[in-house]
């Protein structure tokens, strides 16, 4: 940064985009094979590719962030807009997943009974196990936001507190799904409902484990004084994107839970 004119910083040539795009085209490979011919090996391998280089991509943009000063004011601009978009095409992503649940639910075709949902399938009572999850998500907002609260005002004591549990509630909730899929009378090979109920909450369920490792490792950065009150995007974006899970849960409830009852 010394002999440089200007504030923005110039990546090294890294392996770490092709050891990540190995890792998923193994992954997709993997995950065919394991369909079709209940294989598993290429998908472990992929697995395991994909975490090592998680682990060590993360590990060096902490490394330029956090002890080379690479991450200056301009930079951290540009990591707030990419952020956005980020956050953006997610918004996207489950628009799609609405859109065929609306689709299919707002005019039943005969194949279905012509009613929603559809003849033969028993709904979750959207009271019960939903609404607990909601209640959680919600107060794993809240949680979050304090320790963002805490963070700016240079509480290393509170920000420990707070993001430890919305981290425990983020458990809390993917073990609360977990025990909802298990004991669902209906599967994702019941026709439309199934399909559209099943990925949407499923996908979710995936963004809400990736949160939670999110805000681990900025727990964890946290213990190592990583942040400080002007200098600590790394754990801004995990708490937008905890808000974002948080509000497409919402939507979740009402439109397919509650809803769709």
């Amino acid at each position: 940064m010394a002999h440089q004119a200007h504030a923005f910083h110039m990546v090294n040539p890294s392996p770490w985009p092709l050891t990540g795009a190995s890792a998923a085209f193994l992954l997709t490979c993997g995950l065919a094979m394991w369909f079709h011919f209940n294989s598993t090996i290429t998908m472990m391998f992929g697995m395991v590719l994909m975490l090592l280089t998680m682990f060590q991509w993360w590990r060096d943009v902490v490394r330029e962030g956090t002890f080379q000063g690479h991450h200056t004011i301009p930079v951290q601009k540009g990591l707030r807009y990419g952020m956005i978009l980020f956050i953006t095409s997610e918004i996207f992503f489950f628009l799609g997943f609405f859109w065929a649940f609306y689709n299919a639910s707002l005019a039943p075709t005969p194949d279905v009974g012509e009613t929603w949902p559809p003849t033969g399938i028993s709904s979750l009572n959207p009271f019960e196990v939903p609404l607990l999850n909601t209640a959680v998500l919600l107060a794993s907002g809240v949680s979050v936001t304090w320790a963002h609260h805490s963070v700016m005002q240079g509480n290393k004591k509170d920000m420990i507190q707070a993001l430890t549990l919305t981290i425990l509630l983020g458990i809390y909730f993917t073990a609360l799904q977990a025990m909802e899929y298990y004991e669902a009378p209906f599967t994702l090979a019941d026709g439309v409902y199934g399909t559209t109920f099943f990925v949407a909450t499923g996908f979710h369920g995936l963004h809400v484990i990736i949160g939670t490792l999110f805000l681990f490792t900025c727990l964890m950065r946290q213990m190592f004084n990583h942040f400080t009150a002007q200098h600590h995007f790394g754990f801004e974006g995990a708490a937008w994107y905890w808000h974002f899970v948080d509000v497409v849960w919402l939507f979740l409830f009402v439109s397919i839970y509650w809803w769709g009852f």
